[in-house]
C-alpha cells in the first residue's frame, strides 16, 4: 500500500478525520500508531502490513509513523509522524515518503520526523483532558504513552495536574467504519473479482494437483498477477482436512474421490474479500457429497434471504441453522423433533461457527453485532459473509460410513442495499452443475 491507499480519494480520508474529530470534542486527543514490523526469523521480517485504523483515517502505509488528532488546535488538528528521508536505507528498503512531502500527498496539516515524537508530543496532550488510543495493542507504544501522560502530570502546567482520561479508540471509529463509502465498495468489489478468478483457477487445478499446496499456488498466482495479496492465509483442505476449520498448513495429499475445501480471498488496498467454495477433486461430486452439499447450498439460500434492511442480524444465521437441523434430520444424522434439536443446539456437532461476519479493512471486521444487548438491524452499506457449513469428522461412529470426513462450507460476502443483498462474490459458482461445468472447462 503506498502513501495515497491506492483507491480512496484525499478527501474522504479528510471526512473520516473530521467526523472522528467531532465526535472526539475539542478537549480530547486522538493517538493512532502505525503497525510495527514484526520479526519473522533473525534479521527477517514479515511482510508489512499497515494497522487498519491508521490505514482508515489516512491511507499512509509505512512503519514508524504516528498519526495525532487534536481537535481545535489553532496551527493545524492533523499531525503525522513519520520518518525522514535516507538515501542509504532506502537503497535498500525501498523508498519513504518523509515529512516535506506527506503534507502534500496525505492532507495532513503538518508533519514531522518520527525521531522528534517524544519531544513534541508530550506538548500537544498537555491540556486535553480524553486521550482516544487503542491501550493493549502495541505493548511498547503503551509505556511510551503513559510515560509522556506521566511527564505532564509531574511537570505540566495544568492546576488539575495534568490529569487524562484513556478512552478506547474503537468505540467512536469502529461504528464509521461497519459502513462503506462509495470508493471502499469499489474496493471491495475489485477484491471480489480477483478473488473469483482465483477460485476458478482452484478449481481447474484440483483436476491434476497431487498435494494441496498445488492448489494454493493457483491461488496465489492470479493474486499476485492480479496486483493483489492474499488477505489471510488460504485454506486448503482436502478429504479429511476439509473439517478442520482453520487448517492452513495446506501440505496434505489430494485424492480423486476428496472434497477440496478452499477458503481464500484477496487484498486490494487494504480491502478484503473473503471466498469459500468445496468442490470434488475428481470434478464429479459422489451421491453422498452432493447430498451434503445441497444441503448447505439450500441454508445458504435461506440466510441470503434474511440480508436487507430492517432485519435483525441474528436472522441470518437463524435462517442457516433451522435449514441445516431439518436437513440433518431428514438424512438421518440427527435423531428426534425439529424443535427439540433447534432448543438443544443439537447441529452444533456438525455446524459449529456463525453465519457470517462483517467485512472491510479486516477479514473479520470491527463494528458491533448488538447494540444495546440487542442484534441489530442490518443497514445499507454494512458488508458481511454468508458461510454456513458442515463438517462429519472421520472418526465420527455415530454416522453412517458415507457421511464420515465430509467437511463443506460455501461463503460470499454481500453488500447491503436499498431492497435487499448484492452478491459481491456471485461470480464464483454455487450450484452442483456449474461447479462441474467449471471444472470441467
Amino acid at each position: 500500500m503506498g502513501a495515497s491507499g491506492a483507491g480512496i480519494r484525499p478527501a474522504e480520508y479528510a471526512r473520516r478525520r473530521r467526523q472522528l474529530m467531532r465526535m472526539a470534542g475539542d478537549d480530547a486527543i486522538v493517538v493512532v500508531p502505525a503497525a510495527p514490523e514484526r520479526v519473522r526469523s533473525h534479521d527477517t521480517l514479515y511482510p508489512y502490513r499497515q494497522d487498519s485504523d491508521f490505514l482508515y483515517l489516512c491511507g499512509f502505509g509505512e512503519p514508524d509513523a504516528v498519526l495525532v488528532l487534536v481537535p481545535g488546535r489553532a496551527h493545524g488538528e492533523v499531525l503525522l509522524f513519520c520518518r525522514e528521508r535516507d538515501p542509504e536505507r532506502e537503497a535498500w528498503d525501498g523508498p519513504r515518503l518523509g515529512p516535506d512531502a506527506a503534507v502534500a500527498r496525505l492532507g495532513v496539516d503538518d508533519a514531522f520526523p518520527f525521531e522528534d515524537l517524544d519531544e513534541i508530543l508530550p506538548g500537544l496532550l498537555e491540556g486535553r483532558a480524553r486521550v482516544y488510543y487503542h491501550l493493549g495493542r502495541d505493548t511498547e507504544f503503551d509505556l511510551k504513552l503513559i510515560g509522556w501522560v506521566n511527564r505532564i502530570r509531574t511537570h505540566g502546567r495544568r492546576r488539575d495536574g495534568g490529569s487524562h482520561e484513556f478512552l478506547e479508540l474503537g468505540h467512536l471509529l469502529h461504528e464509521f467504519r461497519l459502513f462503506k463509502s462509495r470508493d471502499e465498495v469499489r474496493l471491495l468489489r475489485r477484491a471480489a473479482e480477483i478473488s473469483a478468478e482465483a477460485h476458478l483457477a482452484a478449481m481447474r487445478a484440483a483436476r491434476t494437483a497431487q498435494r494441496e499446496y498445488e492448489i494454493e499456488a493457483a491461488l496465489q498466482y492470479v493474486f499476485r498477477r492480479r496486483g493483489a495479496v492474499a488477505a489471510y492465509p488460504p485454506i486448503v483442505g482436502a478429504g479429511a482436512n476439509a473439517c478442520v476449520m482453520h487448517h492452513v498448513a495446506n501440505d496434505g495429499p489430494v485424492r480423486p474421490g476428496d472434497l477440496v475445501l478452499v477458503d481464500a480471498g484477496a487484498e486490494v488496498a487494504g480491502y478484503a474479500a473473503d471466498i469459500t467454495r468445496t468442490f470434488p477433486a475428481s470434478g464429479r461430486f459422489t451421491r453422498p457429497q452432493a447430498a451434503l452439499y445441497a444441503l448447505v447450498l439450500a441454508a445458504q439460500r435461506a440466510a441470503l434471504a434474511e440480508v436487507r434492511p430492517g432485519r435483525p442480524w441474528n436472522a441470518v444465521h437463524e435462517a442457516a441453522v433451522r435449514t441445516v437441523t431439518e436437513g440433518l434430520l431428514r438424512l438421518g444424522l440427527l435423531q428426534g423433533g425439529l424443535e427439540e434439536n433447534l432448543g438443544s443446539a443439537a447441529y452444533r456437532r456438525f455446524y459449529p461457527h456463525k453465519t457470517g461476519h462483517w467485512l472491510g479493512l479486516d477479514v473479520h471486521d470491527v463494528g458491533d453485532y448488538r447494540i444495546d444487548g440487542e442484534f441489530r438491524e442490518l443497514e445499507p452499506g454494512m458488508v458481511f459473509t454468508v458461510e454456513p457449513g458442515l463438517y462429519v469428522a472421520p472418526d465420527d461412529r455415530s454416522v453412517a460410513p458415507r457421511w464420515r470426513g465430509i467437511g463443506i462450507r460455501i461463503e460470499d460476502d454481500v453488500l447491503v442495499i436499498g431492497d435487499g443483498c448484492e452478491v459481491l462474490t456471485d461470480a464464483v459458482p454455487r450450484e452442483i452443475e456449474a461447479i462441474e461445468a467449471a471444472m470441467a472447462g
